[in-house]
């Protein structure tokens, strides 16, 4: 007998001034069994939608007409794409040619699945794992596994090529069942960019949908947007202290019980004030505070989001949030970070069995 003919697979490929990362990540496509590509374009000025016009005739452009952010452009790709499930790329990714038979083999190997993620290397130092998925950590943030380990020393611990459960993908390169996510509400297109995928995944896992990490094949990833993407260095852009201060908390307002942001206040607080100092360090002041006005001038929304979240709750806090590990690149790791984590951590075992 025949094995069932895998449904056919839309990409979309998120872009803005991505000239440079374009040809590469297209490129690779050709090579994957796609039903369609299209390339969501948020309005570039670099000659991206030309390059893709004149060299790539198979895909089609899709113009946002402004720069949304990335969570906007994946909303519209997914609106325009004709198939179920899309493979969702950004621009600075290159995909091996075998990836798309085993993302289509993980998501057919257990019921209810709605993104399927492989693991992600640095193009510049493909030795070293960058995005492997993560879990959801109570104050908010994203702990990741595997960042920035050997990928010998990961794929010793891997269990063969079986896809393994994750609480929270990025959404640099994944399959995604389009309906699952849409009937969700998509992307939040408030973050514009930071904790939009965390917040996403977090909304998945609260209704019950299952998520996969793919540990093979592996992907590429290169630098990402510049004065937006933080690889290495101690110069942390502004932009991003402005998102991460509005967005974490317009995220922990949305997808957390009131009784375990409760629990979690001191933890929560440790953290603000520890982020603080460290913006206070790279004078990003005013983007903090501009951070925090933000979030309390769209706060009636954030609530209203909050109301549509929780209706759809099916799993506890406490089987989702962890306490660690704090992830940081490596580069901002010190024994200051490393006392946080150790206080989260310990005020996480206090309070976990509290949680519902």
């Amino acid at each position: 007998m025949e094995a069932p003919a895998r449904p056919p697979v839309s990409a979309i490929v998120v872009n803005w001034n991505g000239a440079g990362y374009l040809s590469d990540c297209l490129a690779s496509l050709r090579a994957l069994d796609l039903d369609e590509v299209l390339v969501v374009d948020n309005a570039s000025t670099d000659g991206s939608v030309a390059l893709v016009e004149e060299s790539f005739p198979e895909a089609r452009v899709v113009q946002v007409g402004e720069n949304g952010g990335p969570a906007r452009a994946r909303n519209v790709g997914m609106q325009a794409a004709r198939n179920r499930w899309v493979l969702a790329l950004d621009n600075d990714v290159v995909v091996p040619p075998e990836l798309l038979d085993a993302l289509q083999a993980a998501v057919a190997s257990r019921p209810g699945v709605a993104v399927a993620q492989p693991r992600s290397v640095f193009a510049t130092e493909p030795t070293r794992v960058h995005y492997d998925g993560g879990r959801l950590h109570y104050a908010g943030l994203i702990s990741l596994e595997h960042w920035y380990q050997p990928l010998e020393d990961v794929r010793a611990g891997d269990d063969g090529d079986a896809p393994q459960e994750m609480d929270c993908f990025v959404s640099l390169c994944c399959l995604v069942d389009r309906h699952a996510l849409l009937e969700l509400g998509g992307y939040d297109e408030r973050y514009f960019i930071l904790f939009e995928d965390l917040d996403l995944s977090h909304r998945l896992r609260i209704a019950g949908k299952t998520l996969l990490r793919v540990p093979t094949p592996v992907v590429l990833h290169d630098a990402g947007t510049p004065g937006i993407s933080f690889r290495e260095g101690t110069n942390y852009p502004s932009s991003r202290v402005y998102y991460h201060s509005r967005n974490r908390w317009m995220y922990l307002c949305k997808c957390s019980r009131w009784s375990t942001l409760l629990l979690a206040l001191p933890g929560l607080c440790v953290y603000e004030l520890a982020w603080f100092a460290f913006t206070l360090k790279q004078g990003g002041l005013g983007a903090w505070l501009r951070g925090k006005g933000a979030f309390l001038k769209d706060l009636p929304r954030s609530l209203r989001a909050r109301r549509a979240t929780q209706r759809t709750r099916v799993t506890r806090d406490r089987d989702l949030l962890v306490g660690g590990p704090l992830t940081l690149t490596p580069s901002l790791e010190s024994s200051g970070a490393r006392l946080l984590d150790g206080v989260l951590r310990g005020w996480w075992g206090l309070v976990r069995w509290l949680v519902r």
